[in-house]
Parts: C-alpha cells; structure tokens; sequence
C-alpha cells in the first residue's frame, strides 16, 4: 500500500514554493495510484499534504491540473525508460525483445507511475483523456520508427503500415497483459514479457525478413529454366 506524507505547521512555513510543490506531487502521486483518480479529493490530498485546501488550489489550478502534473511525471519516466532500452536494438526482432523487457520492468519497479498512467477510473473524455492517449502515440510512434529504422531502406516504406499495425497491436497486449500481471501475480515480470514476445515475434519477423525463395516441388520448374526434354 502507498504511505502518505504529511507536513507539520511549523514546515509548512519554512518550505521554498518548489519543495512544497514537490511534497505535494509525492502525495497526490501515492493517494491517485491507490485509490483512483475518481476516489480522492482536493480535501484529501491537502490533509495528506498538511497545506491548506485554498493553497493547493493557488498551486494546481483544480485536481485535473494536478493529476496530469503526476501523470506527466510517470508518462516522462516510461517513455524514457522504453526509449533507453529501444534505442540500442539492432534489429526489429531486438527492439521488440529490448522494449517489451523495458516495458514489464518499469511497472514492475513503478507501479504506482504504471497506475497513475493508466487508471481506469479516469474520465472517457477530455483532457486527461487526450494526455494519456498522447503518451501512448509517443509510445507507438518510438515502436514503429525503431523497427522501421533496423530495415533496410529499400523495404521500409512497403512495410510501414505492417509494422505500425504490429505496434498497436503491441501496446494494446502489452497493456492489458501488464492490468492481468499486477492482479494475478502469477509469474515474473520477466517471464511475462517474455510470453508476449513469443505472441508478437512471429508477426514481426513475417513482415520484416526477406521472402524466402519458395522451395521447388517435383513437376515444377522455375522461372526462366527451360523445361526438360521428359516434360515436353
């Protein structure tokens, strides 16, 4: 479960606006992966924060603002985490294994980052709604450009709609898988992201490796040879 700190009268006068601001963050980062966007309060969050309900208002604006502060915080953190791990691949195959592991190990090491990101109590629509979609364009967008990148030129544009179609189809497994893994407990973070990998590869590599010569059958001859003197 998250602790929650707290700020005593006598710090709450002696702290620069920047730390108050960071202690706050802290807080509201804890309380919203716990309880949801939808379960906590303005009252909530200053009694935590131990500053007055008028002062989070002058800082934050309303608990929207301050809910995408804390979510633009976390959507920082694992879309750099996943860039580092991507960044290095030398192959699509690689970059799906690097960005998988990287994926699996940020909610594994972060969970209350995972949980502020992708809460499923926040509203259908609106701004918190159009921010969480960002994050994932940005994610989709890095998948796509790596593993078009680790193609040879030549190729890239005639599988440019194969592989972003992969990496919607990435994100959205990698998503739910992770909602399946923080529930059940069942396996490794490890192991669970070597599970996807196993689903996606062979999609991956039917897209991107080069066609392979179709092998020759009796009766057949192939293009160009002349045909032999019995199949006359």
């Amino acid at each position: 479960m998250a602790t929650h700190a707290s700020v005593t009268g006598s710090q709450r006068t002696r702290l620069p606006r920047p730390e108050r601001e960071r202690l706050v963050l802290d807080v509201a980062h804890a309380r919203f992966a716990e309880h949801g966007f939808s379960a906590v309060t303005m009252d909530d969050l200053a009694a935590d924060a131990g500053v007055t309900k008028p002062l989070l208002y002058a800082y934050f604006g309303n608990k929207e603002r301050l809910y995408l502060a804390c979510m633009e915080r976390a959507g920082e953190a694992m879309f750099a985490t996943v860039g580092a791990a991507v960044s290095h691949a030398t192959s699509p195959g690689d970059a799906l294994r690097r960005g998988v592991h990287a994926f699996f190990a940020f909610v594994d090491e972060d969970r209350d980052a995972w949980r502020v990101l992708f809460d499923e109590t926040l509203p259908a629509g609106g701004e918190l709604a159009e921010r969480v979609a960002e994050y994932r364009e940005r994610l989709l967008a890095l998948v796509s450009r790596t593993n078009l990148a680790r193609l040879p030129e030549q190729r890239r544009a005639r599988h440019a709609s194969e592989i972003e179609a992969i990496s919607v189809a990435l994100l959205g497994a990698a998503e739910a898988l992770a909602r399946w893994w923080l529930r059940a407990g069942a396996m490794p973070a490890a192991d669970a992201a070597e599970l996807l990998i196993a689903t996606v590869e062979p999609g991956l590599q039917a897209q991107t490796l080069p066609a392979r010569p179709r092998a020759r059958t009796a009766g057949t001859v192939a293009a160009g040879e002349p045909e032999s003197e019995g199949a006359r």
